[in-house]
């Protein structure tokens, strides 16, 4: 089931971030993050999308790009690794997707790492349908390019 993250789900989601390689400090940011969206300073645009099997397993969060006509950005995409290679993925992302163009948004972006671990992330990417955009070298680190994938939603 996929369903939109309540504040009960934060303990799971930090564990499927930690279980898939998030560094102590992505997982301090992933908190903050999650404690901020629950707040009262929520910013109401943005939204953490939840695929829950009896629990948490799989996680997207997406916020618009400031100063853009309804350009998103998939900032994060997770599925806890003992449920990954079920098209979990596909599915969680697919239904980013379809809320975003039910909003009349107009293009997704997705971002990683160019280096050679993240091969499956970006086949995973281009098999639904994104197309690589932009690469920044050396962005993560020296060696470590960002790869920028876009897919148009609403072409108007």
């Amino acid at each position: 089931m996929i369903r939109p993250t309540t504040p009960d789900d934060t303990t799971a989601l930090i564990a499927i971030a930690d279980a898939i390689g998030f560094q102590p400090n992505e997982l301090e940011e992933l908190s903050e993050m999650l404690a901020d969206y629950f707040s009262d300073d929520s910013d109401s645009d943005h939204f953490w999308i939840t695929d829950d099997d009896n629990g948490p397993v799989g996680v997207a969060y997406c916020e618009p790009e400031r100063m853009t006509n309804r350009t998103w950005n998939l900032l994060l995409i997770a599925i806890r690794p003992d449920r990954q290679g079920q098209g979990r993925g596909a599915r969680l992302l697919h239904y980013v997707e379809q809320t975003l163009t039910a909003r009349g948004e107009r293009m997704l972006l997705v971002e990683t790492s160019g280096l050679p671990g993240f091969e499956r992330t970006r086949a995973f990417y281009a098999k639904c349908g994104y197309e690589e955009e932009a690469r920044i070298r050396d962005f993560y680190a020296a060696g470590d390019d960002k790869v920028v994938f876009r897919k148009v939603l609403n072409a108007d």
